[in-house]
């Protein structure tokens, strides 16, 4: 497999707290979102964006159920290595445990409970990837923005500040957990030191670049879904609407070994070889009917 010029983390690390007491003996991001492991969609939605060389941050507790699961990615045509974190000490702290996986790539960063759908998604992503310069993340106008790190614009729409969790947000626009960096955010993620809350904060490193003109803000489009997945209630709703599209349309949202079919990362042949697991089951003769009918995008 050819290294990418970027590579992807995905951080499935933490307690989840606050999904317990579900959460006391599996990891959130192993917890079903409809009829796939929820670490699927953040899985997909970086391999919509080219990548194929992974590093899954996780809970030491739950490594060997996250090995069990997605191995090391050979059966999606990609490759996955994984990494401990033992204490949770903020979203920043990936680049510095990641670091020597990062190597002297660009890389991006997912949340594991974070979870994207649109239309235009895929796009946006590859634009994203392709930039080698700078960061680039993205904002979605939500009804909610105090939990989150909010964009502040000046009246030309110039993105003026980023302000972690604020009491009184000047804006409704809030930071998802997808973020593009170039190779400079470990030798800036180094240089954080720790908030009030205790963590390296993702905000911190987002100024950082802000302040050297390097940090593109994209606004997502309207048609363009984003759920932090992290609470039971956005749990059960990212899953009924997956549920709600899927039963719509001929297609699945979050399917890694779809993607790489049509990526052209594995052929007919490979697919054909992992419905054997499946055992004629729902999810097993949906990937069978991708190869007979050969649909493209």
């Amino acid at each position: 497999m050819e290294d990418n010029c970027r590579k992807g983390i995905i951080l499935a690390g933490g307690k989840g707290t606050r999904l317990s007491p579900v959460t006391f003996g599996v990891s959130k991001q192993l917890l079903p979102l409809y009829n796939k492991p929820a670490i699927y969609y953040p899985l997909s939605t970086l391999m919509l964006s080219g990548i194929r060389n992974f590093l899954i941050i996780v809970n030491p507790k739950d490594l060997n159920n996250f090995k069990s699961l997605l191995g090391n990615g050979e059966q999606f045509g990609i490759e996955i290595s994984y990494a401990e974190q033992s204490s949770p000490d903020g979203i920043a702290q990936a680049f510095t445990i990641g670091e020597k996986f990062i190597g002297d790539s660009n890389v991006a960063l997912i949340l594991g409970d974070n979870f994207f759908y649109g239309n235009s998604l895929s796009k946006d992503l590859l634009k994203a990837s392709k930039k080698n310069k700078g960061a680039t993340i993205f904002a979605c106008e939500v009804k909610d923005p105090e939990r989150y790190g909010v964009v502040d614009f000046d009246k030309d729409l110039k993105v003026k500040s980023i302000i972690e969790k604020p009491k009184n947000p000047l804006t409704n626009f809030a930071v998802t957990g997808l973020y593009f960096y170039d190779n400079n955010v470990i030798e800036y993620s180094k240089k954080l030191k720790p908030s009030k809350r205790g963590e390296l904060e993702i905000t911190d490193l987002n100024m950082i670049y802000l302040k050297k003109g390097e940090l593109e803000v994209n606004l997502f489009a309207r048609a363009i879904i984003w759920l932090d997945t992290g609470t039971f209630d956005s749990l059960y709703e990212a899953g009924a609407l997956v549920k709600s599209i899927e039963n719509k349309q001929i297609f699945k949202i979050g399917c890694p070994e779809e993607i790489s079919w049509r990526m052209g990362w594995i052929n007919s042949d490979q697919l054909n070889s992992l419905l054997i697991k499946y055992k004629n089951n729902e999810y097993g003769n949906y990937l069978k009917n991708l190869i007979q009918s050969k649909n493209m995008f």
